[in-house]
């Protein structure tokens, strides 16, 4: 099992930042994959970022969304993966969730080939 805790969720103007920590507890050797998903109220939960877990360098992948807006890292001493927001638009409010994959197979912008999922935090940009 994985524990998820997500942290840094906020009220921001648009043009703003935030940054979010996802802290993973338990088995976090048998993750493969850390994304972020986010979903608005009567939308669908969307893919946001991913980094991968073990592999030295960290490869990333990016919604066309937030590309070149934000970026997601990872510290693996401390177990954490971040999510830096920066030039916040309102159509980025939504709840954002922090997710783990222990799979190799499976698109790492699916969510359902995530096994492990925080509580969500939220995220409300105002114009």
């Amino acid at each position: 099992q994985v524990q998820l805790v997500e942290s840094g969720g906020g009220l921001v103007q648009a043009g703003g930042s935030l940054r979010l920590s996802c802290a993973a507890s338990g088995r976090t050797f048998s993750i493969y994959n850390m994304g972020w998903f986010r979903q608005a109220p009567g939308k669908e939960r969307e893919f946001v970022a991913a980094i991968s877990w073990s592999r030295s360098g960290g490869v990333t992948g990016y919604a066309d969304s937030v590309k070149g807006r934000f970026t997601i890292s990872r510290d693996n001493a401390k177990n954490t993966v971040y999510l830096q927001m920066n030039s916040l638009k309102p159509e980025d409010t939504a709840v954002y969730y922090c997710a783990a994959k222990t799979r190799f197979s499976g698109d790492y912008q699916g969510a359902v080939w995530y096994e492990y999922w925080g509580q969500g935090t939220q995220v409300t940009v105002s114009s």
